[in-house]
């Protein structure tokens, strides 16, 4: 292998040379404790920026081994990614055409998540971008040196100066996050928010935590204790398993605390806010998505015997009304297996929620279900409700726990509800319904995952909420997402979905064998920008393939 100083010396005597002579860099380049390769090498100063790889001998990190199980590894592999992109922002600016100069380090969120760029083994290996320095289509050879003068010193003192107690304290957080979220279906609780937690954000656009914001104080009813390997006992909410309903006028916090509760599925990363907040693994938000497309689901469930005998037990439309795509999601996310349900008022189909006396009265050729008769069966099925109403108090009777948000402090207010409830009797009508709630599996066909469709192939990440994959653009925006690098890792396993998809394996199973190999996928040397996702992100990412061809495995269902 060659020496870094002769990588400088081959860099300044590039200067001038046509973009293609940087192909000389590929391989690798020993420097002081690590070697650094170039993976890809790009071929155009506009083209996306080159692949860097840093390699750190496994002897160079016995102080860094500090994590007991793999959510502590990942969450170590997390903080050397976030420190070393700390580190590479202080890099001299360089100008040039295009990327010219720009170094990238894929961490985007407060999230702990399984990053493709990072990778603890026998040593240590993280990547990154880095575009090669031009004018027009000519190497700016001096600016490259400049550049890769200053990354070598970022990199020789790179583990030497990491805060230890940082690290620490980042696989120490994520691993009593992990514990906790393991005891909480033992303990017939959903989610746990830990007392002092700050969940509002900066603004909707931002995952900083608003300054100033007023702490999480858990109703004392509700208040539970966990006990953590590292932190010892930690105080706050429990949310009970069965339907629980967070209520209260319009910005005392109802949403805010059901955006935190869906971001809990994954480890934070200290001084967050919501480090503290635990969810179910298994848990999924669903919404009404008007004008997306349903294939292949049995909606019998909720929407059913429509005018002109519309059969729904194999429905399929490719612009969903509100209802349509709520229902749709709902036993979607059954079929993945989800655990809890978490909906919002503000973004659900009022007529899939409720229907009133009034309405019942009125309307006596009803084609929908509404969700509200459904709760005992989704009770049956072991699947919880953590459901946001401001105005639909027909809920009342039946919630099992109602959390009411006043000035953003929670107080429990079951007992209250109750006699609300029996106090105000809306007259509604619970009826039986006419099919039983079931989910019958789909086996998505090879062909569905096929990017060219007899075009160009395409499969590409756009922000947060688009995929495009081949002439389709996937609309992802009803999925909780919170780095494009999720996204470009859908985009990856659609891939992968293609190869192992044979039109007879259910869809939970598909998504759960292409994850399964997720570190060969990870390991792939060209995508350093993928981050973890679960089987349920996935699936939802296929059920909104326009293209997605389905066959039902068994009319039988679960």
């Amino acid at each position: 292998m060659r020496r870094y100083a002769d990588l400088l010396d081959l860099l300044r005597t590039l200067e001038g040379r046509p973009y293609p002579a940087y192909k000389d860099l590929k391989g690798s380049w020993v420097g002081e404790g690590f070697v650094l390769r170039f993976v890809h090498v790009q071929g155009d100063p506009f083209a996306t920026p080159s692949v860097l790889e840093v390699r750190y001998p496994k002897e160079a990190l016995g102080p860094y081994r500090v994590y007991g199980n793999e959510a502590g590894r990942v969450a170590a592999e997390d903080f050397l990614l976030r420190s070393l992109k700390a580190r590479l922002k202080a890099l001299p600016h360089v100008g040039g055409s295009g990327a010219s100069g720009r170094v990238s380090v894929a961490v985007e969120s407060p999230k702990v998540l399984k990053r493709a760029g990072a990778h603890l083994g026998e040593g240590l290996s993280l990547r990154f971008r880095v575009g090669l320095p031009a004018a027009g289509r000519r190497i700016l050879g001096r600016e490259a040196e400049r550049l890769f003068r200053a990354l070598g010193e970022a990199l020789r003192g790179f583990l030497a100066e990491l805060d230890r107690k940082a690290l620490l304290a980042h696989v120490h957080q994520a691993e009593d996050h992990r514990a906790i979220q393991e005891a909480l279906r033992a303990r017939g609780l959903v989610a746990f928010v830990g007392e002092g937690s700050v969940l509002p954000r900066e603004s909707g656009v931002s995952q900083a935590p608003l300054k100033g914001a007023i702490p999480f104080e858990s109703p004392p009813s509700l208040r539970v204790a966990f006990r953590t390997p590292h932190r010892g006992e930690v105080f706050g909410m429990g949310l009970p398993e069965g339907l629980t309903l967070i209520t209260g006028g319009g910005f005392h916090g109802k949403t805010t605390l059901l955006e935190a509760l869906v971001h809990g599925v994954f480890p934070h990363v200290p001084g967050d806010g919501r480090e503290w907040v635990v969810t179910r693994r298994g848990a999924q938000r669903v919404q009404s998505e008007d004008g997306r497309s349903v294939v292949g689901v049995d909606l019998r469930p909720f929407v059913h015997d429509l005018p002109l005998g519309q059969d729904t037990r194999f429905f399929a439309t490719e612009d969903a009304s509100g209802s349509t795509s709520l229902a749709a999601g709902i036993l979607e996310a059954l079929e993945m297996g989800a655990e809890v349900l978490f909906l919002d008022e503000d973004t659900s189909a009022t007529n899939l929620l409720v229907r009133d006396a009034r309405m019942q009265a009125l309307v006596r050729r009803e084609t929908l279900t509404p969700l509200l008769d459904r709760v005992g069966d989704l009770k049956a099925l072991g699947v919880s409700l953590v459901l946001v109403v401001g105005g639909v108090g027909d809920y009342l009777e039946l919630a099992d726990t109602v959390v009411l948000m006043e000035g953003y402090r929670p107080r429990e207010a079951t007992l209250e509800a109750r006699e609300v409830a029996r106090a105000h009797p809306t007259g509604r009508v619970f009826g039986e319904p006419r099919y039983p709630l079931r989910v019958v599996p789909r086996a998505p066909l090879p062909e569905s995952f096929d990017p060219r469709r007899g075009r160009k192939e395409r499969v590409k990440g756009r922000g947060l909420r688009e995929l495009l994959f081949g002439e389709e653009v996937v609309d992802l925006s009803a999925l909780d997402l919170f780095e494009e690098a999720q996204v470009r890792a859908l985009g990856a396993l659609f891939k992968r979905l293609q190869a192992l998809s044979d039109g007879k394996t259910p869809l939970k199973a598909l998504a759960e064998r292409a994850l399964s190999g997720v570190e060969d996928l990870f390991a792939l040397e060209e995508a350093p920008e993928l981050a973890e996702v679960r089987p349920l992100e996935l699936a939802a990412a296929v059920n909104r393939l326009r293209s997605l061809e389905v066959r039902q495995v068994s009319g039988e269902g679960c």
